[in-house]
């Protein structure tokens, strides 16, 4: 699977189009067990670094932002009946929803830069979940 990632911990996988949205491992260890999830509506418009929907978890509520702008064609109806898997299977089962890009991302990081922004970023300070650089 060909991955973009962003700065709050967003993956974008371009290996079909529409492309498919998700959060990375880094992002669901600080949610904790994610309990219920809210995402975009298919047919409505996502703006790259504004919310889309939400993560709730014993220990917190979190705004998903979205890491593209586009339609969204499709939502995972697995992840809104079985929240946990977010955090079981980001990658595969856990993906969020997929999105009609109506414009390349411009802040997308390789999977090289997403390697060493996690490796420098202390333990304690993940930020938001999912988008651009606030």
């Amino acid at each position: 699977m060909e991955l973009d990632y962003t700065y709050d911990h967003g993956w974008i996988a371009y290996e079909s189009w529409p492309v498919t949205v998700g959060i990375t491992p880094v992002a669901t260890a600080f949610l904790g067990c994610v309990e219920r999830v809210q995402l975009p509506r298919p047919g409505s418009y996502v703006t790259a670094g504004l919310s889309c929907g939400e993560f709730e978890s014993r220990q917190l509520s979190r705004p998903l932002y979205a890491p593209v702008s586009g339609e969204v064609v499709e939502v995972n109806t697995d992840v809104l009946l079985n929240p946990w898997l977010v955090g079981r299977d980001p990658y595969q089962a856990g993906w969020l929803f997929k999105v009609r890009l109506t414009e390349w991302p411009e802040h997308a990081l390789s999977p090289a830069e997403y390697s060493q922004l996690t490796e420098a970023e202390p333990e304690y300070d993940r930020g938001p979940v999912v988008g651009l650089p606030q």
